[in-house]
């Protein structure tokens, strides 16, 4: 094998969601989306998937789907950490229960990033279409209640946030509620997309605009920076571990990307893709892991060649607009 078996792998649990968020393409899937057929990764395909892979450390559960909406999704984390693996997910946080809640304590879940973009409930409401601040605020309070119940350390919750021009200023809020809601790390993101390929469908085109009129990168860098300067005085003064992004990419040289070669991406139907960047595996792929395994897929010609081109200076169209390839993340 000319590339060894990954150590990390991100599984997509579930292709669909229960929100519509404005920057995401979920909405858009043909197989997956809002209101369509369940898309899940059945249990068995799952199992069979981790047994093929004898070196893995790190497990992330999640998609452009909702990962708690899969049914044996407590499941699929502890059947990963019985075999010693690290699971982490991320989630919107409202398709909790209490019985949930206690499943993330008790499962050995590692890791839970949560999606929450705003501490006003009306702008969060407006980006996280089909969401409710209120409910997302009180299935935070049973994961925190369910912890100390248990005298748990995990999993480890942490809050990541999209930045964008009409959550900008409300920053330094964020971090006040990650400190009054008993969460030590906030994760900041750009607001970014790699849609620049010259055959990517039109239906993707209202999300692209929404995405590039919302970025902060064409912000005046000196109020980005005088923002990110308060939130983090105030991060300090609190106790919380914020973790902000670059400003701009301005002089910073390409700095590529190493996803194919130290880790695997796989659809909910057991497509293997780049990285969750793709979104979906219509966009590329290299083949069906849980049909025809992952060691076939992960080292055949299609998932070679496309090495062989991301490491060169002419990388695949779909990786040449991309935040991540640009250095921007």
């Amino acid at each position: 094998m000319s590339v060894p078996l990954p150590h990390f792998v991100q599984i997509e649990p579930v292709g669909q969601c229960n929100l519509a968020c404005r920057m995401c393409p979920v909405t858009l899937r043909e197989d997956g989306g809002p209101g369509k057929p369940p898309a899940f990764m059945p249990f068995e395909t799952f199992t069979r998937l981790i047994d093929q892979l004898p070196d893995l450390t790190e497990l992330h559960l999640q998609g452009l789907g909702e990962p708690l909406l899969h049914p044996r999704f407590f499941d699929m984390v502890a059947y990963a950490a019985a075999r010693g693996i690290e699971v982490s997910t991320n989630t919107n946080l409202t398709a909790l229960s209490p019985r949930r809640a206690e499943q993330s304590v008790r499962s050995g879940l590692a890791r839970m990033h949560m999606s929450l973009d705003a501490a006003d409930p009306a702008a969060y409401e407006y980006l996280r279409v089909g969401a409710r601040f209120d409910r997302v605020l009180r299935n935070l309070g049973l994961l925190v209640e369910a912890k100390r119940r248990c005298g748990a350390l995990f999993p480890e919750l942490r809050l990541v946030a999209v930045l964008m021009r009409r959550t900008l200023d409300g920053l330094p809020a964020l971090v006040r509620f990650a400190h009054q809601h008993g969460v030590a790390v906030l994760s900041v993101q750009h607001l970014a997309h790699d849609f620049t390929e010259s055959t990517l469908p039109e239906k993707y085109a209202p999300m692209r605009e929404f995405v590039d009129a919302e970025s902060v990168l064409q912000v005046d860098a000196s109020h980005v920076a005088g923002v990110f300067e308060q939130a983090s005085a105030l991060a300090v003064e609190l106790g919380v571990e914020l973790r902000l992004p670059r400003i701009s990419n301005e002089g910073k040289p390409r700095r590529g990307c190493d996803w194919p070669w130290r880790g695997a991406y796989v659809a909910y139907s057991g497509q293997a893709m780049p990285c969750c960047m793709v979104a979906t595996p219509d966009r590329v792929n290299f083949g069906n892991m849980a049909r025809d395994g992952v060691e076939r897929i992960w080292d055949n010609d299609a998932y070679n060649d496309f090495r062989e081109r991301l490491a060169s200076d002419a990388p695949p169209e779909i990786c040449s607009g991309c935040a991540v390839y640009r250095g921007v993340f």
